[in-house]
C-alpha cells in the first residue's frame, strides 16, 4: 500500500497545491530511492553519493533561495515538508540537505558578495559543489562565542589556524564556511577544497547517523584569499543565524522519522498476535498508539504554525528554539516507544525503528541541545538568561 501519511487533524486542508506537490514528490523519490537501500547503508556506513544529482535534480538543494542562484523559490512551509519526508527516509539525508542549503547556501546568500553568489550558488543548487559548514570545537559546542579558531590578516588574505568537530560532509566538501575569530571578533571565511594546510579526516565510531558523512576540519596556516570571506558575515549572530535556519529544517525532518516509526508501530502491532488476537487489541497498547499520534499531530501543527509565520517574517528564533525543543524531544519518545511495542523486533534492522532512534539521538543534541533550547525561551519569557 502506498504510504498516505499520517494527518489525523486534516492539514492536508491547509497547504497550497505547490506545497502537496513538493511533499508528495519527495515522498514518492524517498520511498523508490531511500528507504530500499537505507538499511544496508546504515549498516556499512556509508552514503550513497550517487543520491545527490538525484537530490539536486528535485530541488533539494537551496530550494527557497530565488531563481537566479539555483533555487526554486519555494516558501518555508514547502521546504519544511520536503525536510520531513527526506527525514521519514532517514536523518542523514535530511541533515545533507540541511547543510548545503541552510548552513553554506544562506551564509553565501546573506552575506556574500555578488561575485561569490553568482560563481558558489548555481553550483551549490545543482550539486556540482558540496558544502560543508565549521563552527563546532573540540572544546566548544554550546559556547561558539568562546571558539579559538583564528584568523590572521596577511598580504592578500587570510591564515586561518584552528581545529573544528562533527562537521557533515567535511570529508567530500568543496567549499567549507568557516568561522574564526579575526581580531578577537568571528569572522566567516570559504574555504577550498585542496587549500594547503586543509585537513578533514573522517569521524568513526558513530553509533547515529551512520548514513552521513561526518569529520573534523584541521586548519594549520590556511591561506584564505581576500575574495574568499564573507565581507558582511562579522560577529556571532552570523553562525546563528544559519543555525537558525537548519534548526527550522529540524522541526519539520524529525516528524518524518516520529511518523515512520508511528506507521511501522501500528502496522507491527495489528499484524502480531499474542493470546489468540493482535496485541493493539490491548488498552496499553492503543493508549500509547493514542500518545504517538497525539504527539506527532501536536508537532506537525506547530511546525506548520512556525512555517507560516516564518514566511510573514513573523517567527523568532525562539520560536524556532521551542519548536525544535518539542520535536525532537518527542520524536525521540515516539520511537523509544515504538521500538518497545515492537518488542525484540524493534532492534532488527527489518524495521526502521531502532535506526530512527539512534539518529535521533544525535539531532536531539544538535544544532543546539535540548537545554539549550530551554534557556533560549527561558530567557525570553522571564527576561532573565540562565546560560551559566
Amino acid at each position: 500500500m502506498a504510504y498516505a501519511g499520517i494527518d489525523y487533524y486534516k492539514i492536508d486542508d491547509l497547504l497550497t497545491d505547490e506545497e502537496r506537490l513538493v511533499r508528495d514528490s519527495v515522498r514518492e523519490w524517498v520511498n523508490d530511492r531511500v528507504i530500499p537501500g537505507i538499511e544496508g547503508w546504515y549498516r556499512d556506513a556509508v552514503f550513497p553519493m550517487d543520491r545527490v544529482p538525484e537530490m539536486a535534480e528535485l530541488g533539494l538543494f537551496g530550494p527557497t533561495f530565488p531563481e537566479e542562484y539555483g533555487g526554486a523559490g519555494i516558501g518555508d512551509v514547502a521546504y519544511g515538508l520536503a525536510m520531513q519526508e527526506l527525514e521519514r527516509g532517514d536523518s542523514g539525508f535530511r541533515s545533507f540537505c540541511s547543510v548545503q542549503s541552510a548552513l553554506v547556501m544562506y551564509p553565501i546568500f546573506t552575506w556574500g558578495t555578488d561575485e561569490q553568489k553568482r560563481n558558489l550558488l548555481p553550483k551549490l543548487a545543482t550539486g556540482e559543489l558540496l558544502g560543508a559548514f565549521g563552527l563546532t570545537e573540540p572544546d566548544y559546542g554550546s559556547d561558539p562565542g568562546s571558539m579559538i579558531t583564528t584568523a590572521k590578516k596577511v598580504d592578500g588574505g587570510y591564515l586561518l589556524n584552528g581545529a573544528k568537530m562533527w562537521i557533515t560532509n567535511s570529508t567530500i566538501a568543496d567549499i567549507l564556511v568557516v568561522w574564526a575569530k579575526l581580531d578577537g571578533v568571528v569572522n566567516g571565511f570559504l574555504v577550498e577544497k585542496g587549500a594547503k594546510g586543509l585537513d578533514c579526516p573522517e569521524t568513526s565510531g558513530k553509533w547515529s547517523l551512520r548514513a552521513s558523512v561526518t569529520g573534523e576540519i584541521i586548519l594549520q596556516d590556511v591561506f584564505v584569499p581576500e575574495e574568499m570571506r564573507m565581507p558582511d558575515a562579522v560577529g556571532l549572530k552570523c553562525p546563528l543565524m544559519c543555525l537558525n535556519q537548519a534548526r527550522y529544517g529540524i522541526v519539520w525532518g524529525v516528524l518524518g522519522a516520529a511518523q515512520h516509526c508511528y506507521e511501522s508501530t501500528l502496522r507491527y502491532t495489528t499484524e502480531r498476535e499474542q493470546w489468540g488476537g493482535p496485541i493493539n487489541r490491548h488498552q496499553m497498547v492503543q493508549e500509547r498508539l493514542v500518545i504517538m499520534l497525539s504527539e506527532i499531530t501536536k508537532g506537525q501543527l506547530m511546525a506548520y504554525r512556525l512555517g507560516r509565520m516564518k514566511e510573514q517574517g513573523k517567527a523568532s528564533f525562539r520560536h524556532v528554539s521551542l519548536a525544535k525543543r518539542n520535536n525532537c524531544e518527542q520524536a525521540l519518545n515516539i520511537a523509544r516507544t515504538a521500538r518497545d511495542l515492537h518488542g525484540a523486533n524493534g532492534i532488527a534492522d527489518e524495521y526502521p525503528i531502532m535506526r530512527h532512534m539512534m539518529n535521533l539521538e544525535s539531532v536531539y543534541t544538535y544544532e543546539g541541545t535540548h537545554n539549550m533550547h530551554t534557556l533560549i525561551v527561558g530567557a525570553d519569557i522571564t527576561g532573565i538568561e540562565a546560560y551559566k
